[in-house]
């Protein structure tokens, strides 16, 4: 599954309202206002329903979180973990 192109989808249709021109993998959301404190919390909102995760306080952290790379290989570490499949809804 390619966790970056999902999240891709996403982020440049509900924040930077269909241009992808802002938006590299290794890109900072927050550095390059691309998301706010209150799109983090819509963000998590769409990783957790779409993968079927939960999202942990702690791990609520720019390394995980703020631009495509992060958010893939988090997604990544939490299907390693989980020890099933993450599925797309």
């Amino acid at each position: 599954m390619n966790f970056t192109e999902l999240v891709r989808g996403f982020v440049v249709e509900n924040f930077l309202f269909g241009d992808d021109s802002r938006i590299s993998n290794d890109a900072s959301f927050l550095e390059n206002g691309i998301i706010d404190s209150t799109g983090v919390l819509e963000l998590i909102e769409y990783l957790e329903k779409t993968f079927t995760i939960r999202v942990e306080d702690e791990e609520v952290i720019p390394e995980n979180l703020d631009s495509l790379k992060n958010i893939s290989r988090y997604l990544e570490s939490k299907q390693a973990g989980n020890g099933a499949s993450l599925c797309a809804q």
